[in-house]
């Protein structure tokens, strides 16, 4: 983990949560004292406006899953990222994997809600990664590095970008590349960022993200360029959550 980068572990509770999973945030604003990194954590949105009030004030902060590019309009079922903003979140997960997906979010589509984001004052959390296929044909790279120039916006700096690199193979399955393997990926990732983003490159939060947890944080986060997580699973429970946070120090 690069030393001079304060780590940051963040939450994707993904379709998971209903009221009472609040308790489990309240555990998590309780233990934050006690973990040097940075938390976020990202709830469903019917549940960021609660989730905001409750960690007010605290080192915990509230992102969301998506928001729509626009500010307003007809688009039934989207959310804006002032509606975010207005809701409390500071920043919003784009492009994960499973919205690439399932819902066939392009690049351009990732660098258009990047933009809405910072429109809206919210840090853009921005997940790349590539499938099974595309590492076993040697295109990891190619992959990560299309998605990082075709997702991020001009005018990306470290006060309103974060990069998470999650290989698409490993997320939910329990399986995670080698070290090495990681520490490939986030060596080309941080090599791109300050070949695109010059000064500001260096300052730029890389998160792995993929079958996170804590049995595995301490030596995922002490690799070189891994400056944090994106949790999933794991970041249901506020013991696990904080036990991972508990591994950056």
């Amino acid at each position: 983990m690069a030393e001079q980068l304060r780590p940051l572990i963040a939450g994707n509770w993904k379709m998971n949560g209903l009221k009472p999973s609040l308790a489990e945030l309240d555990a998590m604003i309780a233990g934050a004292g006690n973990v040097t990194a940075d938390l976020l954590v990202c709830p469903p949105a019917i549940l960021i406006a609660a989730a905001a009030a409750r960690a007010s004030g605290t080192r915990v902060a509230i992102g969301g899953q998506d928001c729509h590019a626009d500010a307003s309009g007809a688009h039934t079922g989207d959310v804006s990222a002032e509606m975010l903003t207005d809701a409390g979140a500071s920043a919003v997960i784009l492009g994960h994997s499973e919205r690439r997906t399932d819902h066939g979010e392009t690049d351009a589509i990732v660098r258009a809600k990047a933009q809405a984001a910072w429109r809206a004052g919210l840090t853009a959390v921005v997940c790349i990664g590539e499938t099974q296929a595309e590492r076993d044909s040697g295109k990891a790279k190619d992959v990560v590095g299309r998605q990082l120039a075709g997702s991020v916006p001009d005018g990306a700096a470290a006060t309103n970008l974060v990069i998470a690199y999650e290989p698409v193979w490993a997320i939910g399955t329990g399986r995670t590349p080698t070290n090495p393997e990681i520490e490939e990926i986030h060596g080309f990732i941080r090599s791109k960022l300050d070949q695109n983003l010059k000064e500001h490159g260096a300052r730029v939060r890389i998160l792995y993200g993929g079958s996170v947890k804590p049995s595995n944080a301490a030596e995922i986060l002490k690799l070189r360029a891994v400056n944090g997580a994106l949790v999933g699973g794991a970041s249901l429970k506020a013991s696990d959550f904080l036990a991972i946070a508990a591994a950056c120090s």
